[in-house]
């Protein structure tokens, strides 16, 4: 079934790229959507049949090079079904959304949609993967069309964008591969190397070397993350891409940032992951409140999402250095409702940018009232970032604050005006542009047409669902989290309940 659910989109893509058929522009557009709901079908079939107990299920495992010890293995567990899910959802919604973007750029309509459907490929294999080679392999593939994408169909400053996402994640990806090296010779050791996640979290690793790979691992994971202070290429990616393009990059390709903290450095290097997390939480709470900062100055849209991001992101690395089943919990719920978001937030962002042709803030004013409905889904989409109680965002950050409270209180001391300055910078970028006078150049501003309509409401939709009812979500993750923290050797803190009655007969016997 996992092997289906890469090959789909995969073997899709190559086709829609390059099958005669994509010189007809609306037939390639079609066929590409075809292939993402197949793949969104595929997905749904393998959540339906999946046990909610936890565990690793769909295993597959051949071996690939004895001599390395490598395997294609695939499986999935509550933390890599809910990103794969996600997966699945966001595709078709932005090829929908970015149904006439291809037509623009340097190589034609086909490549584009070819790109996007091998980036999801991509995407699910790595949150599949269970052999730590496969993974930084896909890791390191997804690179490959992301780079194009931005690279052919980006703005005017696209060449430079592109270079330096590349610069920077290679860079991540070229320590991470030191680090994988060495568990290859360190397994070697132990008896006959592996590079199986089972095998590999088993392993008896020395204190010194056990940090020194983790540093490896976290460094390109905190790269792709993005946190401060290696998120400067994210901006800029955002600032250049095309709204569906950067829905990819920040709502799917992001989170194999924080996946791979959980995956990989809680799973295969618990003790050092504890060693290093003082550091770790306070590069989260730089990045929260740096990055909502930053995101309050910009006049440009889509790189105010984009800076949005690295303080959302900041939430998620609590979730997961705290510790306990609510932040852990929290923080996987949180990858899921972020994408779902910022998802929003950036097509319907993009929507407007395209009919006024400015990403520019200053250039805009009074659109609510040439497009209510582009205004109202822009509203909501806001709202939904800053985490309004009803929307799925605000379980997930509350369920973070809880655990981060639970450990250290002054960690969410720190953390709180990150919440209030998200809505400093959404309600603000919302009243310059929606609010006011029509300003110079926005009474060309249409509303919403049926098929962006088509596109918008199920992100919509699932944000007001899952805000108030996560429970299925959590239903699948907390078992994973649960199997995490006992990895890890961390238990919730029992709760301290006083015994009053009891007190009050000591008082007395203590008074005769």
């Amino acid at each position: 079934m996992l092997t289906a659910l890469l090959l789909v989109p995969l073997v899709g893509g190559l086709v829609v790229a390059f099958a005669p058929t994509r010189r007809n522009p609306l037939l390639t557009k079609q066929l590409a959507l075809v292939v993402s709901l197949a793949v969104l079908v595929l997905a749904v079939v393998i959540a339906v049949g999946y046990d909610p107990g936890g565990g690793m299920q769909y295993v597959e495992e051949i071996s690939w090079i004895s001599a390395f010890g490598t395997h294609y293995a695939l499986g999935v567990d509550g933390l890599g079904l809910a990103l794969v899910l996600l997966t699945a959802v966001l595709t078709p919604i932005v090829i929908l959304a970015a149904w006439n973007d291809g037509d623009e750029g340097r190589w034609g309509t086909g490549t584009y949609f070819g790109f996007l459907l091998g980036l999801e490929a991509l995407s699910l294999g790595v949150f599949a993967a269970t052999d730590v080679f496969l993974f930084y392999v896909l890791f390191e593939a997804t690179l490959i069309p992301t780079y194009f994408l931005i690279g052919g169909w980006g703005g005017p400053d696209r060449a430079r964008a592109a270079a330096k996402l590349l610069i920077y994640n290679l860079l991540g990806g070229l320590v991470m591969l030191v680090a994988v090296i060495g568990l290859y010779v360190e397994s070697a050791k132990a008896g006959t190397p592996s590079y199986l996640l089972s095998d590999l979290s088993n392993l008896d690793l020395s204190t010194g070397v056990e940090r020194w790979l983790f540093v490896g691992f976290f460094i390109a994971f905190a790269i792709k993350a993005p946190m401060f202070p290696v998120h400067t290429w994210l901006p800029d990616a955002t600032q250049q891409g095309t709204p569906g393009v950067s829905v990819m990059l920040v709502s799917i390709l992001d989170k194999i940032g924080t996946f791979g903290m959980l995956r990989y450095c809680l799973g295969i290097f618990p003790d050092a992951s504890q060693w290093a997390t003082p550091v770790v939480i306070v590069l989260a709470l730089i990045s929260i409140l740096y990055g909502a900062l930053v995101a309050i100055g910009q006049d440009d849209m889509m790189r105010l999402i984009g800076l949005t991001s690295v303080s959302h992101f900041g939430f998620i690395v609590i979730g997961i250095f705290v510790f306990n089943s609510q932040g852990q919990s929290g923080s996987t719920l949180y990858m899921v409702n972020h994408g779902i978001s910022t998802a929003a937030l950036f097509l319907v962002a993009g929507f407007l940018v395209k009919r006024r042709r400015s990403q520019l803030i200053s250039d805009y004013g009074g659109v609510e009232k040439v497009a209510p409905v582009l205004a109202g889904f822009l509203l909501l989409s806001g709202l939904s970032v800053l985490s309004l109680p009803g929307m799925a965002t605000f379980v997930s950050e509350l369920l973070v604050l809880v655990g981060a409270w639970v450990e250290h209180p002054w960690i969410a001391i720190v953390a709180v005006p990150g919440i209030v300055l998200a809505a400093v910078y959404v309600l603000r970028m919302y009243q310059r542009t929606m609010t006011g006078p029509v300003a110079p150049g926005v009474e060309v501003v249409t509303d919403l047409r049926p098929r962006e309509v088509v596109a918008a409401v199920p992100l919509i939709v699932l944000l007001v669902v899952l805000g108030f009812y996560p429970k299925p979500l959590l239903d699948v993750i907390d078992p994973y989290v649960q199997d995490t923290l006992s990895h890890v050797g961390k238990a919730d803190p029992a709760p301290a309940v006083g015994s009053a009655p009891e007190s009050r007969a000591d008082s007395a016997g203590s008074d005769q």
